[in-house]
C-alpha cells in the first residue's frame, strides 16, 4: 500500500499539495544593506508549511552561487541577486514581486 498524503488524499507519488501552495504564494524579493556595507537579498512571503523552505533556499543558493541562510520563513542570500532569484522562483512556479 502506498503512503497517502494527509492533505489531498492522493498517493505520495502523485501529491499536488506543494504545487498548489506555490501558486497561492507571492514571493517578495528585496535587498538590504547590512554591516560593513554588505548587500543581502531577502526573499519573503512564502508562508505555507507545505513548501520546504530549506530545499528552496538550497536551490536559490546554488543557482545564485552565493551563501545564505533561512531565518524563520525568510531566505537571505549574500549579495545582490534580485534578478537571478526572481528567474529561479518563476521557473519553479512562484508568483514573484521585486521591490
Amino acid at each position: 500500500m502506498a503512503n497517502m498524503c494527509n492533505v489531498c488524499g492522493l498517493p505520495s507519488e502523485l501529491c499536488i499539495c506543494q504545487e498548489i501552495a506555490k501558486e497561492q504564494q507571492r514571493a517578495f524579493i528585496s535587498t538590504a544593506r547590512r554591516r560593513y556595507g554588505k548587500i543581502v537579498t531577502i526573499v519573503e512571503g512564502i508562508d505555507d508549511v507545505a513548501i520546504d523552505i530549506n530545499k528552496l533556499a538550497k536551490t536559490l543558493k546554488s543557482r545564485c552561487a552565493a551563501g545564505g541562510t533561512v531565518k524563520g520563513r525568510v531566505i537571505e542570500l549574500q549579495g545582490d541577486h534580485k534578478k537571478k532569484a526572481a528567474e529561479v522562483l518563476k521557473k519553479n512556479g512562484y508568483v514573484v514581486e521585486v521591490r
